[in-house]
Formats: structure tokens, C-alpha cells, sequence
């Protein structure tokens, strides 16, 4: 019904809109760890990303985009279902180690190491319109990370016609990998297969899932393009990373060959390319070393601050976008599900879709018909983030302590306001309580409405003198 709904609505959109072709290939490709500030078209000088910048000058960038998870997997679910992290209970990473003991305050909950074959994926729907489907590289959305574990969870056995999956390379390795006849990330192997997949179904309808592992750790490249990036002038600032650049180049230019394979089968003009990020960038030091600051974005990965969730977008599709469109509603990865389905002129099967299609942005309008965004992290992180939930409603973004909220401290809310505060240093929560009160209430029924699993508090733990909670 959604989806008949949703072609009746923007089926009606004005006549000057630019005409949509018939089931266009479409070409999502998702990169890991990469942060919003890591692009060339994001503002950042010292990495080299020439054939991103190209993309977004020839469609459209979006600046408020938003993983549905500071961490992959929950976000990978989003993307297939177009559902959030907390209806789907799949709100951590596929397969951490467990917390427990008297070390932390809460216990988690049980939630889902898997995406569940009963869920519609977007290779499900699409491949039921026509289309052909292709994944390859990394999926993260199996019970086990390798074989033989997360064969019966496979991109395979989630509507995907070819699939390829890739597994990052384990740190002690990483000197082995840094060699130049070895692909570190995977990098080469995913194009390769993603251009063979183009070629060899040019002339029907395809989706191509290009599911990179870089700019994941370990953090390994080639070293003659590390010490280009080592000898730059600004390789000390504390958002830049040679050895990031490096890797961030060599995605670049896989996305370079890509868009060269579109234009060589002259088949650019009828396909959607959507680039995005499944997560913020790392912002700890690990096995790997220090790694960049997401300023002007605070924190990273793991955390619900801006710099864990907001991400790069970028799409273009040159019968429809216009180029160099720059958007700045607030749009997350549970839009790409609806959104793609609903490019593809189809009807969808089911209510049960937490996303929006993004269409209307697409074509040009300046919003969506939609209010606020949310998220639910009810674990710990090795980080250090805490569980934690958020909202995000127009330009007031709430987050929510649930260690604070299960021991009844008056502490449990923080409140920023993005249109002035982008790094989130300005806590307005005791200046704003009606505020609060609004967003509170909202994040509160949305956690209820989505069937949202909670954190408890842990019986064992034992106090060690901790400045959050007693």
C-alpha cells in the first residue's frame, strides 16, 4: 500500500519536473568508516578524491545526511530494509564481544545478530520489478563474519542474482598487506567484479551493491602513495591522516572507474549512482594508532554525536538531478530503501517502512514531508561511547544517557542546536527544559512505536568511583 500511495503522490508532482526513465540501473555504492569530512566536496583539502568531486558536481550532495547507527551493520540493515536499527532489533555490530560482568552499569539487551531472511531487502524487491542484483564486498549482516558461520545469512539468500563477499585483512597482516601486488581492502577485486557485472548486463535493468571495506582499520596502503600524502604540507593537522588519504585515493579511484565503465556503455544517462557512508569516521586511538579528528563534527564512531552519524551522499542521475543541487534536509539510510523502489517505478509489499522516499529531493524539491529523525544505540562501544538514544527535529537535536535514565539522574538529556552549534559544545538542556519535554516525549512514543529494546541496569556492577553515575 506504501508504495501505490507513494506513486499516486509523486506521480502528481508538477508537469515541470524533469522526465524519470523507464527502470534506470542504479549503483549503490557504500564505503566503511568514511567521514563526512573526508571529501574534497565536504570542504577537506588534503585528501584527493577528484572523481567524488566530480559526482557531486554533476548531481547532488547532501549535507544532514544520517547512518540510522553510529556503527556498520545496524546501518547495513537500514539500507536493506529500509527499516530502523530498533524495529529490526539489529542495533549492534555483527559479532562483537559481549559486556559483562561487575565492569558496566547496564546489561544489554537480547538483541538480533542477523538480518532476517522473513525481511523484504531492497535485492528482493527490485529483483521482483526485473531487475537483475549484484552485492559485492563487504555485507556484515550474516550471523558469523566467514564462512561457514554466515553462509545460510548471505547476500544469496537476501535476493542478490551475484554475489561477492569480502573480508577485511586481520591487523598482525598488515605489513604483508602493504605490498603492491596485494589489494589491502579489497578495493580492486570489488571493481573488478562491479565492472564485469555492468558489461555482462548492459542491456536490462540491474542494481549493483558496491560494498567497500575501506576506509575500515587496519589502516594499510600502498606505501608509495602513503608518502605522498606524508610529505603534504598539512599532514599534521589533526583531521588529516596520510595513510587515510591514501586509502580514501584508491576508493576514489574505484569510483572513477566505475563512472568511466557507465559513460563507456553509454549507459550513464539512465543510471542512478549513489554514493554513502555506513557510519562516522574512527576517532579513537587502537592497534592502529591515532587516527583523525571528524572536526567540525564531534566525536566518531560508535557515538551519537554528529560525528558517528553524519555521513556523506552523494547521488547523481543525469536525466533528473540537476547539477551541482546541494541539499540540507535531514535524510538517513532507512530513505534508500523507498527511495530506490520508488525510482524504479514499482509497488512495494509492505507498511512497515520507517523511511521516506527522496524523490521529491531528487527532482528538486526543498523538503520532505517528514519531521524528525531517530536513533537507538542501547549498548557500549569500543569507543567508549554509552547507550544512548537521539532525535533530530529541525535544527534541535536531543540525545538521550540511558545509564543516566536507568539511575534516575536528572543529567539523562543533552540539546544542541545544529544550526548554530555544528560541534555540539553547547549543551542547552538547562536553558531550554520545554524543549526537552517536547523532543523527550517524541523520542520516547518512537521507541515504543518501533518495539525499540532498552538497556537494564546491571546488578553486578560495581561502583569504582565512575564521575557519570553512582
Amino acid at each position: 500500500m506504501l508504495w501505490l500511495v507513494l506513486s499516486i503522490t509523486l506521480g502528481g508532482l508538477s508537469s515541470a519536473c524533469t522526465r524519470i526513465p523507464e527502470r534506470p540501473n542504479i549503483v549503490l555504492i557504500l564505503a566503511d568508516d568514511l567521514a563526512w569530512n573526508q571529501l574534497g566536496c565536504y570542504g577537506n583539502s588534503f585528501y584527493e578524491t577528484p572523481h567524488l568531486d566530480a559526482l557531486a558536481r554533476q548531481g547532488m550532495r547532501f549535507t544532514d545526511a544520517y547512518a540510522a547507527s553510529p556503527i556498520c551493520s545496524p546501518t547495513r540493515a537500514s539500507i536493506m530494509t529500509g527499516k530502523y536499527p530498533a524495529r529490526l532489533r539489529v542495533t549492534q555490530f555483527i559479532s562483537p564481544g559481549d559486556y559483562a560482568g561487575d565492569a558496566i552499569r547496564l546489561l544489554e539487551p537480547d538483541w538480533t545478530r542477523r538480518l532476517p531472511l522473513e525481511e523484504e531487502t531492497i535485492a528482493e524487491a527490485l529483483k521482483d520489478m526485473g531487475y537483475v542484483t549484484a552485492a559485492f564486498g563487504k555485507w556484515h549482516l550474516s550471523q558469523a563474519k566467514t564462512p561457514p558461520g554466515s553462509l545460510p545469512f548471505n547476500p544469496d539468500k537476501q535476493g542478490f542474482d551475484q554475489h561477492f563477499v569480502t573480508y577485511k585483512p586481520v591487523p598482525r597482516m598488515a605489513r604483508e598487506w602493504q605490498t603492491p601486488e596485494n589489494d589491502a581492502h579489497n578495493v580492486r577485486i570489488i571493481t573488478e567484479k562491479s565492472l564485469e557485472f555492468m558489461e555482462k548486463n548492459r542491456e536490462r535493468p540491474f542494481f549493483l551493491f558496491v560494498s567497500h571495506n575501506s576506509v575500515h582499520t587496519p589502516l594499510v596502503e600502498k606505501e608509495a602513495l602513503i608518502s605522498k600524502y606524508r610529505a603534504k604540507p598539512d599532514v599534521d593537522a589533526p583531521t588529516n591522516h596520510p595513510v587515510i588519504g591514501a586509502m580514501i585515493e584508491t576508493l576514489d579511484l574505484s569510483v572513477g572507474r566505475l563512472l568511466a565503465k557507465l559513460d563507456e556503455l553509454g549507459m550513464s544517462e539512465r543510471t542512478l549512482v549513489i554514493f554513502f557512508s555506513d557510519n562516522g569516521g574512527l576517532e579513537w586511538s587502537g592497534d592502529d594508532g591515532p587516527v583523525p579528528a571528524n572536526h567540525p563534527l564531534r566525536a566518531g564512531k560508535g557515538d551519537l554525536f554528529e560525528g558517528g552519524i553524519r555521513v556523506p551522499l552523494i547521488a547523481r542521475w543525469p536525466t533528473v538531478i540537476a547539477p551541482g543541487s546541494v541539499v540540507e534536509e535531514p535524510v538517513s539510510s532507512v530513505d534508500l530503501f523507498p527511495t530506490l523502489v520508488h525510482v524504479a517505478g514499482g509497488a512495494g509489499k509492505r507498511d512497515e517502512i520507517d523511511g521516506v522516499s527522496l524523490l521529491p529531493l531528487l527532482r528538486g524539491a526543498a523538503s520532505l514531508d517528514r519531521d524528525s529523525l531517530f536513533w537507538h544505540y542501547p549498548h557500549y562501544h569500543g569507543s567508549g561511547a554509552l547507550p544512548s538514544s537521539a532525535v533530530r527535529k529541525g535544527r534541535y537535536k536531543l540525545l538521550e544517557w540511558h545509564e543516566e535514565r536507568v539511575y534516575g539522574l536528572e543529567n539523562r538529556y543533552e540539546l544542541y542546536d545544529l544550526s548554530h552549534d555544528l560541534g555540539e559544545s553547547n549543551d542547552l538542556a538547562s536553558s531550554r527544559p520545554e524543549k526537552i519535554r517536547e523532543l523527550a516525549t517524541e523520542l520516547e512514543n518512537w521507541r515504543n512505536s518501533v518495539g525499540a529494546q532498552m538497556p537494564e541496569r546491571n546488578p553486578a556492577y560495581r561502583s569504582a568511583g565512575d564521575r557519570r553515575v553512582p
